[in-house]
């Protein structure tokens, strides 16, 4: 079992830094994995230096030449689209999928998105599976997982995320969870994560302050970033048996807000995995 602690990209966004900046922060912060977060075309801010996002419109081969310069490698892509908007998500997919075999990312992180108010949701699954069976096509084609992710208002709930992550038959099709976004939605995220560990594929390690869970627990189907990994409600020491037990190996990518966060949850985990590396 080979589990390690990585970062997602978002720990660099209150500082207004680019993406090459934020590489380097993660590396001096002592983590080997990074979750990049891509975007289509052109955005300002990216642009201009102050934001971490990746535009797909870029050579792939150019943030591989960042990674390895910093000594990274990609756990995943941050990739979210709205699978009930077709149109949107599966150009977007299928590239963010290719990019991703560009870089030697293992899976593209995604989830249902927010449902549209013209599609109902006994009309939702059929658009939703027509989207995932059309990227699925190019998923299988490159070996790139696309793992769904709890969040928003179908897949913050175990059942609803199983349903998602079902919705066609195929071995690409897997499941990215997310402790803090589970938690916040009302579900039991042990339990949760559980049930999805035949198709885990990657973990979004999201804490959640005892204050956050307070105001917005049962609330909300997520949150963009939580606080330090063992500074919350979630006991990672039981996630990591959970893990530990089902013999998974894989990334837990760090979710939080800030890089002082992000190198407290590092330690916090790192402790953590050692111990449960030597059971």
């Amino acid at each position: 079992m080979a589990i390690h602690a990585g970062v997602n990209m978002e720990f660099i966004r209150c500082e207004d830094k680019s993406f090459a900046a934020g590489l380097e922060r993660a590396a001096q912060l002592g983590y080997d994995y990074v979750e990049p977060m891509v975007h289509n075309g052109r955005e300002l801010l990216s642009e201009a230096g102050y934001f971490h996002s990746f535009s797909m419109d870029d050579d792939p081969l150019e943030m591989l030449d960042l990674l390895r310069k910093n000594g990274l490698k990609a756990s995943g892509l941050s990739a979210h689209c709205p699978l009930m908007r077709p149109e949107i998500s599966v150009p977007y997919l299928q590239k963010a999928i290719r990019f991703a075999a560009a870089i030697g990312a293992p899976v593209v992180n995604t989830d249902e998105g927010i449902r549209p108010e013209w599609v109902p949701l006994d009309e939702a699954w059929g658009v939703m599976r027509y989207t995932l069976k059309t990227a699925l096509r190019t998923a299988e084609r490159y070996g790139i997982y696309i793992g769904i992710e709890p969040h928003q208002s179908i897949t913050t709930t175990t059942e609803g995320l199983l349903r998602v992550a079902q919705l066609v038959e195929s071995p690409m099709l897997r499941v990215n969870y997310d402790t803090g976004n589970a938690f916040l939605g009302g579900e039991d995220p042990y339990a949760g994560l559980t049930a999805v560990l035949p198709l885990l594929v990657h973990v979004h390690a999201k804490d959640i302050s005892i204050q956050h869970a307070e105001k917005e627990k049962g609330l909300v189907t997520g949150t963009p970033v939580g606080c330090a990994c063992g500074d919350g409600v979630i006991d990672w020491a039981r996630v990591l048996g959970i893990l530990r037990d089902a013999n998974w190996s894989g990334v837990l990518s760090v979710e939080c807000g800030t890089p002082e966060q992000a190198l407290r949850s590092r330690v916090h985990l790192d402790a953590l995995i050692g111990q449960t590396a030597s059971v």
